[in-house]
Parts: C-alpha cells; structure tokens; sequence
C-alpha cells in the first residue's frame, strides 16, 4: 500500500509540472497572438517577441530539471521529454532564437544590423533573469514535493570534468547545433523541427551529464546564476566563450575554409 501511495505522489509530482510547463507555452503564444494585434513598432515588436521566447524556454527548462530528478532511474524519461518539448518551442517560438549565439551567427554572416543584434541579446537576457525568478516564486509555491524555493540560491554545479575539456565539449555541441541550424533551413518546417529536436537531444544525451550540454549563454545563466557569480571565470569561459568559438569556428569552416578548399581544387583540376 506504501508503494502505490509513493507512486501515486510520483505520478501527481509529473503531472503537476508537465501541466505547468504546458501553462507556460500556452500563456506565452496568447501573449504572442495579443502583441500581433496590438504592438505596432518593429523594434518593440522583435524586442518582446525575443523576451517571450528565451523565457519560455528557460521557465520550461528550469522545471524540466526538475522532472528529470522525479525519474532518476529511467534516463529515457528526461529524453524524451527534451525532445517533445524541443518540438514545443520549435514549433511555437518561429522568427526567434532564444540563443545569443543564434544571434551572433547572423549578424556575422550580414543577415542580421548590429542594432536589432544588440535589442535581441538585451530581450534575450531579461528573459533569461525573469524566467529564474519567476520559478523561483512559483516553486516557493510548494505545488510539488520539488518545488523548493532553495534551489534558486544554491549553485548546482553541472561541470564534472575538467575546464578544457568542458570548453570543448559545449564548443563542439554548439558548433554541431549551429551548423544543422545553418543548412537544415532548405528542408520542409515541419520534418526540420523534428531533425533539430532529435539533435538537440543526442548532444543532451551526449554532453548533458559532462557539462549540463546546454550550448546557449542565455540559458547557462537563467540556470545557474548562483554558480556564475560564486565562479563567474569559470563558467564565463564554459558557457559563454566557448559556445561563442564553436560558432566562430562554423562561420570559417562553411564561408571561407570550405569553399577556398572547393576553389582551390577546381583551379587545381584546370591546370
């Protein structure tokens, strides 16, 4: 009887968080259908349209480690709910990135002006703060038995190797990500969405117990504040340099090493 009242408490502990992450989706697409009818001004326009995006994201993110503690021995569990929540916000946040590396891959490859640029990494870091304190005030709630306030002022740590392989590690995820990102953009929406789900969660599966796999700035900081300001160097380095130099190195490799190397092959082959 014990048991199937601890399983009874487990299923209510899921449901009630899969039902707030589904709350938070829903209200932030009627936020989204409001701001189309109402908000006139571009720049204001973007703005909170990227606000909304990252917030979804990391509010949905934030409960989604909480969930993935609820089934600590069934390591599919927290898979599949990346992956169906990946399709989520693929489906749900389109024209957004949620990702200031996103961002910073189109303003480098000239399609995106320095000014809506920086208004999207602005939008994108207060969604980030906001959505950190608002599940730390729906937490405070008590609506699972996981819910605690605490957890927003503790550092957990999600870095279990050493510095430089970590730096590689999230360099690595965030290279591979922005490059299907880049040449997945002639494929059919609704095959992409699917493509780009199965890979966000293979590089979770990945990487996600060596650093968390987490590949976004934004998103690094909404989750562990506490450990960038108790290590900001540290995690400086992980979650913002290095996902930064994947891109870097993604832009060289497909705009200017790659085809050089065409170039160069085909003045060989004349000759």
């Amino acid at each position: 009887m014990a048991a199937l009242r601890g399983l009874w408490l487990e299923v209510q502990d899921t449901c009630t968080s899969l039902g707030l992450m589904l709350s938070i989706v829903l209200t932030v697409a009627l936020a989204r259908v409001v701001l189309r009818r109402h908000m006139h001004r571009p720049m204001a326009h973007t703005f909170v349209l990227e606000f909304l995006a990252t917030f979804q994201l990391c509010c949905c993110t934030h409960e989604l480690q909480v969930l993935s503690e609820q089934e600590p021995t069934h390591p599919t569990w927290p898979l599949t709910l990346v992956y169906f929540f990946s399709l989520v916000h693929g489906l749900t946040l389109v024209g957004t990135s949620s990702n200031p590396c996103g961002v910073m891959m189109q303003m480098v490859l000239g399609d995106m002006s320095p000014e809506i640029g920086a208004m999207r990494l602005l939008a994108q870091l207060v969604g980030a703060l906001g959505s950190r304190y608002s599940m730390g005030a729906v937490w405070s709630l008590g609506l699972t038995r996981y819910h605690v306030s605490e957890r927003t002022f503790a550092c957990r740590n999600p870095i279990h190797v050493d510095l430089p392989k970590a730096v590689v590690i999230e360099a690595i995820c965030s290279f591979i990500f922005h490059s299907a990102l880049l040449h997945f953009q002639e494929v059919r929406n609704k095959l992409r969405i699917h493509m780009l789900a199965a890979l966000i969660t293979f590089l979770v599966y990945a990487g996600g117990s060596l650093t968390g796999a987490i590949f976004n700035p934004a998103l690094a900081l909404s989750l562990h504040f506490k450990c960038f300001d108790e290590a900001f160097l540290q995690f400086f380095i992980v979650y913002w340099l290095a996902p930064s130099l994947g891109i870097l190195l993604m832009i060289l490799m497909f705009s200017f090493f790659l085809p050089w190397l065409h170039n160069n092959h085909t003045t060989n082959k004349k000759e």
